[in-house]
């Protein structure tokens, strides 16, 4: 079947949040190969220690670089994608050395940790799903995960968990060796202390690098938490949720499903909270004294809530993806409500409980709205939008553009929704200017950066990387930042360059969403060039599990034409522009990363 095609009918000179745009991708095209030869040797690794010890340490090396991929699956340089697959390549090299990766993944680490590692190879599939080395090492890392390799028993069929918090290439992890944590412990230091008996401890925080009470926390660590399930290992299913959009075989989303659903009955026979720890038997509380808080990660240590919400989210979003059944979404609405419902507006913001202790319920505070936005953005639903309501700050704080970017660059989520609703209108300008900023914030940072690299932290080059993602995901594709501890990519279209036959938007053109629901979605495509024109095809969702049903080019007066196709072509004269209203059907289709033909 022939593709539908629209072409440009007006010219225009392009408005600004075109020019900034193609400007913005245009400056860290430039920027991103200057920040790799400042901070790598010729091989591509980090000119840095010669030995870095323990776990930890691996995900920070991978996130220097992360967006990269991404970048050019959003339009960025082809030069940016080939540099981020040879400095994957570097850090894996490099971190093994140290010791922390074995056969190309962490041999042992948490999946707040894993996820974090593992965004950066999930998008080599969206950019390239024909290198049969990445197809080849999805396909093995799932392994590790599903009972399938030797080495890596993580998985245990009959109880439907994960064995234990530590996890990773070598199996499972249940005793904590004292050098495991020797570089995180004075990170560790700040949270409150894990437990509340620890001997010799009075008040919230232990001392980690006091070696008497670091030996009593390990002591600990291996009694109580390191053998058994955590909400925390859901977000696994972002790995599993991979090798099946390489192959589309089944029984990898049969794994995430029927893991997804194990958690989910553990949340029903808690009455209806999510336990955080999971004993060897599949007991909740069967280590902690049958309480069902106090686990790896969990309500009380180090993040509480976050740590909850996140990995339940992230495996909601996978299960959607893989099966268009909305109602998986009611395992984290479930605990966003009883959040709520604990919680209380205070000085015009809503906060909730972020952990459970003994005594109960603490640490109240502020409510992020990145979690039930990313509900409401997948669903839809008027439950989700109505939850969205219940935030006083909305009407206010919620536009504001704040300077700078969060770890995952996604500090933008609010604005953007109050834009998508009609209620944020300068939006566009702003993020594109507060990106441009931080990219500028960045360069210079690096251009004085003088310090010896033998005092450097592990997280150095991930504050530095000046690559930005956050306005382009929203504006050109109408979407959200992804969860950044694993999350998979959730946007209602992307963009093929017909004529270079690569992903991305072609060379001069640029794209705003301004409008979307259940079935519609609005975009406008500018052509920024006078002088050529442009042919692209747009895909229905990241992953093509989306359909056009209809479209309607506003730009000539509204005629509306069939399409029933997971994409669709324009073509943009010099300066062309078009305004389309796009019918859709969400998650309708088998997602996969095959690529069309152009």
């Amino acid at each position: 079947m022939d593709r539908v095609l629209i072409k440009s009918q007006e010219r225009t000179a392009p408005p600004a949040w075109a020019l900034w745009e193609r400007h913005l991708i245009a400056k860290m095209n430039e920027a991103a190969p200057v920040f790799e030869e400042r901070y790598t040797r010729k091989d591509g690794t980090f000119v840095w220690r010669d030995r870095w010890p323990g776990i930890d340490g691996s995900d920070d090396g991978y996130e220097s670089y992360h967006n990269w991929p991404l970048f050019y699956v959003l339009g960025g340089s082809a030069d940016i994608h080939e540099r981020s697959r040879y400095l994957w390549e570097a850090v894996t090299k490099q971190f093994t050395e140290y010791g922390q990766i074995y056969r190309e993944f962490d041999a042992h680490y948490d999946w707040m940790h894993h996820g974090e590692s593992s965004i950066y190879f999930y998008y080599f599939g969206l950019a390239d799903p024909y290198r049969l080395r990445d197809r080849a090492r999805a396909l093995r890392f799932a392994k590790f995960y599903m009972g399938e390799d030797p080495e890596a028993q993580n998985w245990d069929p009959e109880k439907r968990m994960i064995r234990s918090p530590i996890n990773g290439s070598k199996g499972p992890r249940f005793v904590n060796e004292w050098e495991d944590w020797e570089t995180h412990r004075p990170i560790l230091a700040k949270y409150p202390a894990p437990f509340e008996d620890i001997p010799g401890v009075e008040g919230p925080i232990a001392d980690w690098n006091d070696d008497r009470i670091y030996g009593e926390i390990l002591k600990l660590l291996n009694e109580r938490q390191m053998r058994g399930d955590v909400p925390l290992n859901l977000t696994c299913t972002s790995l599993i949720t991979n090798a099946y959009l390489y192959t589309g075989e089944d029984k990898y989303k049969q794994w995430v499903l029927d893991y997804v659903e194990a958690w989910a009955e553990r949340i029903e026979a808690n009455g209806g909270i999510c336990p955080d720890n999971v004993g060897p038997n599949g007991i909740i509380g069967e280590l902690m004294g049958g309480k069902w808080w106090g686990g790896y990660y969990g309500w009380r240590w180090p993040h509480g809530f976050m740590s909850i919400i996140q990995p339940l989210t992230i495996s909601a979003m996978n299960a959607v993806l893989l099966t268009g059944d909305m109602s998986y979404l009611d395992i984290p609405r479930s605990q966003l409500d009883r959040m709520i419902e604990l919680g209380y507006v205070k000085d015009g913001a809503l906060y909730i409980p972020q952990r459970r202790v003994d005594a109960g319920w603490t640490d109240y505070r502020v409510l992020r709205p990145e979690y039930p936005i990313q509900i409401w953005y997948i669903s839809q639903d008027e439950q989700d939008r109505a939850r969205l309501e219940r935030f006083p700050e909305k009407e206010t704080q919620w536009n504001e553009v704040l300077p700078g970017r969060g770890k995952g660059d996604d500090i933008h989520i609010a604005p953007w929704y109050r834009y998508i609703e009609g209620k944020n209108p300068d939006y566009p300008i702003k993020i594109l200017e507060a990106q441009w900023n931080e990219v500028v914030r960045r360069l210079d940072i690096m251009a004085h950066d003088d310090g010896d690299p033998q005092d450097w932290d592990v997280h150095h080059w991930q504050q530095i990387n000046p690559v930005h993602t956050e306005a382009l995901i929203q504006l050109t594709c109408g979407g959200p930042q992804i969860i950044y501890h694993g999350g998979l990519l959730h946007v209602r279209m992307r963009y093929y360059d017909v004529e270079a036959r690569r992903p991305g938007l072609p060379e001069d053109v640029s794209a705003l969403v301004d409008f979307l629901d259940d079935t519609h979605t609005r975009v406008t495509l500018v052509n920024t060039s006078p002088l050529y024109p442009r042919h692209l095809l747009i895909q229905a969702g990241a992953f093509a599990e989306h359909r056009f049903t209809q479209v309607r080019d506003l730009t000539k007066g509204g005629e509306t034409i069939p399409v029933n196709d997971k994409h669709l072509e324009v073509q943009l004269a010099p300066s062309g522009v078009v305004r389309l209203e796009l019918g859709m059907e969400r998650y309708c289709n088998k997602p996969t990363y095959e690529q069309p033909k152009l």
